[in-house]
């Protein structure tokens, strides 16, 4: 069986939430955001370490008032994000440790369930690289400069990219080196295997995983917790 490890990023300051402090930390229903996250990848039994990546100058605050506060024992390393996202990655990746599949995955998706987290080890061991998402539900236009329609495409061939994305760890730390050193920016990680020849496999995610950004997904998370509990 492969070991496995869970990158969760709680480096991002939101600014679109419009608080002083990181949403991270912001309460649904008496618990900080990235509670539920911890937990989700604590309970499961996919997942050997999780490494936190943190903003700088609050892993202090994170060991004692989410690590230790909620005794996620699976939390084996806090350490300090980078500037960009990608920069925060490669720190997650450089502080593992004894791994064969690694999932990277966004703190402020605290609505993660097992069976994505399963399923992301599953793909990632048969196929090297793996992301779940959603089929979009609206109609999707491509507009010209002026914001007129060009066209509709089809819907069935799109789809809206989450978290976790998982990998086989040396594939996802060496590409990430080489984007690194060649200076190259990205937003998220399949595009770090994809641009040296990898490809990425999409399976089904969860529309209730969102990721917590605005004010309204607060809200929004109450409703999802009051029907998944």
């Amino acid at each position: 069986m492969s070991r496995n490890c869970a990158i969760v990023l709680a480096a991002g300051k939101g600014k679109r939430m419009g608080e002083s402090i990181n949403k991270q930390y912001l309460h649904i229903k008496g618990y900080p955001v990235l509670y539920y996250t911890l937990k989700a990848f604590t309970q499961s039994d996919c997942i050997d370490d999780i490494i936190l990546v943190v903003a700088d100058g609050e892993d202090d605050y994170c060991r004692e008032e989410i690590v230790k506060k909620y005794n996620f024992l699976k939390v084996k390393n806090v350490v300090i994000g980078g500037k960009e996202r990608q920069h925060s990655v490669l720190n997650g990746l450089r502080a593992v440790t004894n791994c064969d599949i690694v999932l990277i995955h966004d703190g402020a998706r605290p609505f993660i369930n097992e069976s994505i987290i399963q399923n992301a080890v599953r793909y990632a061991n048969l196929y090297g690289a793996t992301a779940c998402g959603v089929m979009p539900k609206d109609t999707i236009k491509m507009k010209d400069a002026s914001g007129f329609s060009m066209k509709s495409p089809n819907r069935e061939m799109f789809f809206c990219v989450q978290t976790p994305q998982a990998f086989r760890y040396e594939l996802i730390l060496d590409c990430h080196n080489r984007i690194n050193n060649e200076d190259i920016m990205v937003t998220d990680d399949t595009m770090v295997v994809e641009r040296y020849g990898n490809k990425v496999y999409l399976y089904e995610g969860s529309y209730n995983n969102i990721k917590v950004t605005t004010p309204e997904d607060l809200e929004i998370g109450k409703q999802i917790l009051e029907k998944v509990t």
